[in-house]
């Protein structure tokens, strides 16, 4: 594993970006991922233990807020995000490819970019992640769903991962597994996991009823989803390498 150096930056929209840097002497470029969180304004920080993992294996990745209670639903946030990384993960390490990567609200974002050239100057991501979503509710970055997006789009396809826990009781697996049957049929590349864990778990994360957030776990379902999580971001980046 490289060691990880973790700096916060900020957009030009005032958010805050973590960006995880791999550190190796001699170190080749890699493709870098954007992470993008669930629902919860502002909540970069359940992302980043996928973010240093992914770091620890030579991958840049840029865990970055955005505010789900904005008038616009957070798009400008989002597509904010994705403008700064683009401009800047060279700095990081990266090689001017990226996957977009999210969990629950974030997945739709994340996975809707590959569908959707027109709302980034016809900018095509080098795979998408989708990481215990729903892509038949309206995606944040777009204002309709991915779903709806699949059906109609006429970008070149890039490969699509999804990842769902089994044991999620906030948003249906199954619905996970059926979007990638939709993938599936409409002829683009796509890989589908389920995972043993719950909603939060496939971060490593649990959700505290207290503090009205989720917080690290150290649980072996939670365990179990990290590192699903982690290789199933890799096996993207790995992949879009490949092609």
């Amino acid at each position: 594993m490289d060691s990880v150096e973790r700096v916060t930056v900020t957009t030009s929209r005032d958010r805050s970006v973590d960006v995880y840097k791999p550190v190796r002497v001699g170190a080749a470029a890699r493709p870098a991922v954007l992470l993008w969180h669930g629902l919860g304004p502002n909540e970069r920080d359940v992302m980043g233990a996928v973010a240093e993992q992914l770091a620890g294996l030579g991958i840049p990745a840029f865990a970055a807020d955005w505010q789900s209670d904005a008038k616009d639903g957070g798009q400008a946030d989002l597509l904010g995000s994705l403008e700064f990384v683009r401009k800047n993960a060279a700095e990081y390490g990266g090689d001017g490819r990226l996957v977009t990567a999210g969990w629950s609200a974030g997945a739709g974002p994340a996975v809707s970019m590959a569908f959707r050239p027109d709302l980034v100057d016809g900018w095509r991501p080098l795979a998408v992640v989708g990481l215990a979503g729903r892509y038949d509710l309206v995606a944040r970055s777009s204002g309709t769903p991915p779903v709806e997006e699949l059906a109609v789009t006429t970008a070149s396809p890039v490969p699509v991962w999804l990842s769902h826990g089994t044991a999620d009781d906030v948003l249906d697996w199954r619905e996970s597994q059926r979007f990638a049957g939709a993938v599936l049929d409409r002829g683009w590349p796509v890989h589908w996991e389920p995972v043993d864990t719950d909603h939060a778990g496939i971060l490593g994360m649990e959700y505290d009823v207290a503090a009205q957030r989720c917080v690290p776990s150290w649980s072996e379902g939670a365990q179990r989803g990290l590192r699903a999580a982690v290789r199933l971001v890799e096996s993207a980046v790995r992949g879009g390498e490949a092609l």
